[in-house]
């Protein structure tokens, strides 16, 4: 009977070699058996999956919440985001290097802290992506209606245009959008990245155009108060927004999908980032320097109605609801495609049934997976209000970027002579600060996003019990052991 104790906590604490990994990768470039990922995204469609599933995520809607917390210093909510992306974005960009495979933090936590705490991200990420990708359908549903009706004068009634919560019934749109992305996914990794990189081309534009349109419109008394609710407003605006910044965890899962990826990762995630931050600040400063802040609240498709009050004609407005509605589609498309890479790197370990791990050997992408994630995600696209779905995604989201920091610490202690092409430069300093502005946004967010995510992880720990440790491929007893004592650094 003692035996078993001691088995379950080995089980919990195996890691997975990092030379694990790296095997399993060269086995995918040499396409093994026909079923393998294959390496067909550049670094510049590698920036532009970064910069789709960021922007898009928050800026075309999050406004309507995040002004009426923190006022016009919702700039400053932004930058205490960025700030944290920034720091956590160094931590990905090491682990990137020395780790280049899909999965993302899950695999990171993996061949550092361990099984239990590699499916506890894994559980933080499939929550993260498929949440946002939830949210982000549900918004498209308010520009599509914008559109048209700016356009053509209709808009499709609220009771399939919205979901229960919200003033409808079903979320048709959002269904419709989850669709279209996942039958492009099955095309391929590559036409995939090919289609967002331009999506995420007209979403740049379209953005410039609100920048430039909304600073004609700047009154510097509607900075006035700037922090109305002081700076537990702009604390708690900041950790509402940070689920705009979810596109870094992104670059990741396309670790082995993409060219020279211990050089071409880290610049990815670094290049995304400084354009994000960029766009996001200049946009919340044009929006709330054109528009008295109480008059966010509430508000749909907030950016066009900013405009349209500007200029006072009908173009562009329609213009901005148009490239929303494209640019959303590129979000949707990219969270998407980091939810079944993920799950691909789960099932390849034996943590999720083969299915997520069946690769076509036409198309090079994991085809059931996409199903199996479209159909989820559209369901709740479908049923699920919006504001429901915010918060929950940021604790995700920072749990799994709090992970990634730990996660350099470690694998430079145990592992000092593995290959980075990056590194973190005012290492420890930068991983440490990393997890205490993630642990600080944590503590901001509402209670009820607690007691949903413990529930969550619950469920997660359940399934991880029956299923999970049993069918893991390090349940060999040659491989139940933790990895060898580190080596010494020279």
């Amino acid at each position: 009977m003692p035996a078993n104790p001691v088995r379950l906590r080995q089980q919990l604490l195996r890691r997975k070699p990092v030379s694990a990994f790296l095997a399993e990768t060269g086995e995918q470039e040499g396409h093994a058996h026909g079923q393998g990922l294959r390496r067909t995204v550049g670094g510049f469609q590698l920036t532009m999956i970064g910069v789709g599933a960021t922007i898009g995520t928050g800026i075309f809607f999050t406004l309507s919440t995040a002004v009426p917390q923190a006022g016009p210093a919702v700039v400053l909510s932004f930058v205490l985001g960025a700030v944290t992306a920034a720091l956590t974005a160094l931590c990905y960009a090491e682990l990137t290097s020395a780790v280049p495979v899909s999965g993302s933090s899950y695999s990171y936590a993996y061949a550092t802290l361990g099984e239990l705490a590699a499916w506890g991200v894994g559980a933080c990420l499939l929550l993260e992506y498929a949440v946002s990708g939830a949210a982000i359908a549900v918004s498209w549903g308010q520009y599509l209606n914008d559109l048209t009706q700016r356009l053509f004068g209709f808009t499709l009634p609220a009771a399939i245009a919205a979901p229960p919560g919200a003033g409808g019934y079903v979320n048709v749109p959002g269904v419709v959008l989850v669709v279209l992305c996942c039958l492009l996914l099955i095309r391929g990794a590559k036409e995939s990245a090919l289609v967002n990189a331009v999506m995420v081309l007209v979403k740049l534009g379209v953005l410039t155009l609100f920048v430039v349109v909304g600073l004609s419109g700047f009154h510097s008394a509607n900075l006035h108060p700037f922090a109305p609710l002081g700076f537990a407003g702009i604390s708690a605006a900041s950790s509402s927004v940070f689920f705009s910044f979810i596109g870094l965890d992104a670059v990741s899962t396309a670790g082995e999908e993409v060219r020279n990826p211990q050089r071409t990762l880290p610049r990815a995630i670094i290049g995304a980032l400084l354009v994000v931050t960029a766009f996001y600040c200049l946009v919340a400063l044009a929006g709330v320097g054109a528009q008295k802040w109480t008059r966010f609240e509430g508000q749909e498709a907030g950016l066009s109605a900013i405009l349209h009050e500007v200029t006072g004609q009908r173009w562009p407005g329609a213009v901005l609801s148009a490239g929303a509605v494209v640019s959303i589609v590129s979000v949707t498309l990219v969270v998407l495609y980091g939810q079944t890479r993920i799950l691909y790197a789960m099932g390849r370990d034996g943590m999720l049934p083969p299915v997520f791990r069946k690769v076509s050997p036409r198309t090079g992408t994991p085809v059931g997976n996409t199903l199996i994630v479209g159909a989820f995600v559209a369901l709740l696209a479908a049923l699920v209000p919006l504001d429901w779905l915010v918060d929950l995604t940021s604790l995700g989201t920072l749990v799994a970027f709090a992970v990634v920091s730990v996660g350099v610490i470690v694998l430079r202690v145990r592992e000092p002579r593995l290959d980075r092409g990056f590194k973190v430069p005012g290492y420890p300093v930068v991983p440490a600060l990393s997890v205490l502005f993630c642990g600080y946004l944590i503590w901001n967010l509402p209670t009820e996003t607690y007691l949903l995510f413990v529930g969550w992880l619950a469920v997660a720990l359940a399934v991880y019990l029956g299923y999970g440790r049993h069918h893991s491929r390090l349940s060999g007893p040659e491989t139940v052991v933790a990895l060898p004592a580190p080596v010494p650094a020279d």
